[in-house]
């Protein structure tokens, strides 16, 4: 029967005596981790077999998915099953990307790297409460500059956004609220935007609501999903593509519980944007979006910068495609863009890990906000909707190659640097 190991306290660490124990242990936990941090699977077992490599263990067995892993030394040993028990932010990710390269490089022993890898979910915020709670307001802004630039529907998002962010922190301390959150968060923010819009406030009312619900979409799950069935990771890629189409439907049910409550016409509930605040608004958007991103993640100052240009790069190519061709296009390049520039700036500053610097570009394509958008509109209309829904999947399925492209490239590219340097005088 496999082993579970004690997560909680020093106590449960193996005898390093017995070596074969800890450094499975130290590999589980690593694996753990690095799922916890939005990897996809297929390049966690990648990155952890040269882990085990370097650590003496060329047979390394590792069955890594989105909830749990199983590994064993080799096959026919012991294996150690460890779950994964929630996302970790992108500080700690920063610090998973340290340890496993100071590993790789002999720079950390086990017992060292063990023990930083259980105490990783006690390290505190960089910054204060009250500013992330801030932030979680100012990313939702920017993204509410991007999808739908008017001045009362921005305002609408920043209130919206408050009421979502206090359903989030209470839903930490209740079970039911946690499970039913989309749904919940879906419905008092579509209740908000359509009083507004029968109020003769704001246009667009459907659009309207995507931005205060926008962080909690399940689009980085539906992405990475399916870069995970495009590089053979089927089981993993299908249940979290299961995952995020429910999710989906939990916001739907939300949204179309305020409609029937307000005796919302379906007319009112059309696909429009608003572009009332002009051409700055995009470009303010960004620089809210990365800016909240990073206080919410506790990603240091120094940072910013280089996650700016990376959300920069992909936000120019999504648009660039966009404009060539069209959205299936934009959403290659956005994706492309994303997963090779974070690469090529991790090679530039090998300090500056890539997933920290990715992630916020990644979110940034918002193929989420677009899901939930047709999901609702093929509820209410399902013989209009049914070319939308599809042109999303579509999206989907586009950014998600874009970021399989983008991997294979960043690999080869890393690899052909490694031969020419190991060949340099």
């Amino acid at each position: 029967m496999p082993d579970q190991p004690d997560q909680s306290h020093p106590a449960g660490l193996p005898d390093p005596a017995d070596q074969p124990q800890a450094d499975r242990l130290l590999l589980t936990y690593l694996a753990v981790a690095m799922v916890a941090t939005g990897q996809p699977v297929h390049e966690i077992d990648e990155e952890l077999a040269a882990v085990g490599r370097r650590l003496g263990h060329p047979d390394l067995q590792v069955a890594a998915g989105p909830t749990s892993v199983t590994l064993a030394l080799a096959a026919g040993e012991p294996a150690t099953v460890e779950t994964v028990n929630g996302s970790l932010r992108l500080d700690q990710a920063h610090e998973v990307r340290l340890i496993r390269g100071q590993l790789l490089a002999g720079m950390i022993d086990r017992a060292q790297a063990l023990a930083r890898l259980t105490s990783l979910r006690g390290r505190p915020q960089r910054y204060p409460g009250w500013l992330s709670a801030l932030a979680w307001v100012i990313a939702s802004v920017g993204i509410g500059l991007i999808l739908q630039p008017g001045a009362a529907n921005v305002v609408l998002t920043a209130i919206g956004s408050g009421l979502v962010l206090g359903l989030a922190r209470l839903s930490a301390r209740s079970r039911a609220l946690a499970t039913l959150l989309p749904s919940v968060a879906a419905l008092v923010v579509a209740c908000l935007v359509f009083g507004a819009a029968s109020a003769g406030l704001v246009d667009g009312a459907l659009r309207t609501l995507l931005p205060p619900l926008a962080i909690l979409l399940p689009g980085a799950v539906l992405v990475t999903g399916l870069s995970e069935i495009a590089a053979g990771a089927m089981v993993a890629g299908v249940s979290r593509v299961g995952y995020g189409i429910v999710q989906l439907l939990l916001f739907a049910l939300g949204i179309l519980a305020a409609a029937a409550l307000l005796r919302v016409p379906p007319e009112a509930l059309s696909n429009i944007r608003v572009d009332g605040l002009g051409w700055w608004a995009a470009p303010l958007g960004l620089v809210l979006v990365s800016a909240g991103l990073c206080l919410m993640e506790s990603i240091r100052l120094s940072l910013m910068p280089w996650v700016v240009l990376v959300l920069l790069a992909a936000f120019g190519a999504q648009a660039l495609g966009q404009q060539l061709y069209g959205a299936q296009l934009g959403g290659f390049l956005g994706g492309l863009a994303a997963s090779l520039g974070a690469a090529l700036v991790e090679l530039v500053r090998p300090q500056l890990p890539r997933l920290v610097l990715f992630l916020p570009a990644f979110w940034m394509l918002v193929p989420g906000s677009l899901g939930l958008l047709s999901v609702t509109e093929l509820a209410l209309g399902p013989m209009g909707a049914a070319s939308a829904g599809f042109g999303v999947v579509q999206l989907v399925g586009a950014i998600a190659l874009g970021l399989l492209v983008g991997s294979v490239l960043a690999r080869s590219l890393r690899a052909a640097l490694r031969r020419g340097a190991a060949v340099s005088p």
